[in-house]
């Protein structure tokens, strides 16, 4: 486990720590601008000293007011992984890796091939940082990160400079090499589809307290957390498998616990598991079977719970057995609706609003014995 239980004063604002999450997989660290995502990331790295409380990784003790202990960045087996790529200019690509290599004073167990393999950088050994797209400069940084041998993987934003098509073009490399390389590490956005796409467990960071943590697709359908991540971009994330495509209209049925959903099409083989975020703005509900309609994706289940939100909203879960789906309606169609907690419904969703950024690829993280996951 990752044990971190610490505190910070940062001007006015008192960062207070106190999760443990996994030491596998993706962990993402969620917030708005200035809650102290980072600030929580750079203790664990040693560039932020706490006043007072413990950072734990596995067996090693990072650091421990108490006991007196605050190991130096440098020994910590830290791979750290900025917003900006910070590549040595007057080196090459090769270079600028083979510089994380003699950096980890460690046995290396990534080899220089194996990450060139990975993060497709092989046609980009010979150029220097400036000839390079950014998406490129941030896989040769995640690159560089790697050979340090590190432990963990401290990730800062690192998609937040680059342009929708970048980030594209970086997000598989992220998801592979972290199941590649059996690593653990921290991963700070306030992007709701990076997180949704890349992690398995989360933690939400606001106004300096890590309020919520805990199993991604729990964490992110708890209704009570919608403020934090955002009215809109709030709802579900399901966990599914492709269970067939349609290539004549270019569709992908994803199968879950209670039902299907029929999605644009998944270049993903049949059987693969992937997750589904169903953003509540996106459900519309009925209270009779719906018919004559555009939407492809009809749920049948019952109200669970009618909640409130700012404004007109109020925010309505649907169970349909063991899954809970959410829309966000108006007052006015609670009440036109007569809508009342373990009345049947139908919850309703456009298979366009489950793009690409709604459906990603759902790897789990390989045992820490390397067996088959």
């Amino acid at each position: 486990m990752i044990e971190l239980d610490f505190r910070r004063r940062l001007g006015p604002l008192l960062l207070q720590v106190q999760v443990s999450v996994p030491s596998q997989g993706i962990t993402a660290v969620f917030g708005r601008s200035g809650s102290g995502k980072t600030s929580l990331i750079n203790a664990v790295a040693g560039l932020l000293r706490p006043d007072e409380g413990r950072i734990r990784v596995e067996q090693r003790v990072f650091f421990d007011a108490a006991a007196r202990v605050d190991i130096p960045m440098e020994q910590r087996g830290i791979g750290y992984v900025f917003q900006d790529a910070r590549l040595f200019p007057h080196l090459s690509v090769a270079g600028n890796l083979r510089y994380g290599l003699k950096r980890s004073g460690r046995t290396a167990a990534i080899g220089f091939d194996a990450v060139v393999e990975v993060l497709g950088i092989a046609p980009l050994l010979h150029r220097r940082p400036h000839a390079l797209s950014g998406g490129e400069r941030q896989r040769v940084a995640l690159g560089r990160a790697l050979l340090r041998q590190p432990t963990l993987l401290l990730m800062d934003e690192p998609l937040a400079a680059l342009d929708a098509p970048r980030k594209t073009e970086v997000l598989p490399y992220i998801e592979r090499l972290c199941h590649e390389f059996h690593l653990p590490a921290l991963y700070v956005s306030h992007s709701v589809d990076e997180i949704t796409r890349l992690a398995q467990h989360l933690v939400i960071v606001s106004e300096g307290r890590t309020v919520a943590c805990g199993e991604l697709t729990e964490v992110m359908s708890e209704p009570e957390h919608a403020p934090l991540i955002g009215r809109f971009e709030a709802g579900v994330v399901i966990d599914c498998r492709v269970a067939r495509h349609d290539v004549h209209y270019q569709l992908s049925t994803l199968a879950f616990a209670d039902g299907e959903l029929r999605v644009p099409l998944v270049d993903l083989p049949e059987g693969t598991s992937v997750r589904a975020r169903l953003r509540a703005r996106d459900v519309a509900l009925s209270l009779s079977t719906p018919t004559d309609l555009s939407l492809s994706n009809r749920l049948h289940g019952a109200v669970v719970s009618m909640t409130p939100r700012e404004g007109p909203y109020v925010d309505v879960a649907i169970g349909l057995g063991s899954t809970v789906v959410r829309a966000l309606v108006t007052r006015e169609s609670c009440d036109r609706l007569g809508l009342a907690v373990g009345q049947p419904a139908w919850a309703m969703v456009k298979s366009v609003a489950l793009d690409s950024r709604s459906v990603g690829f759902a790897r789990r993280p390989r045992p820490a014995d390397g067996s088959a996951a």
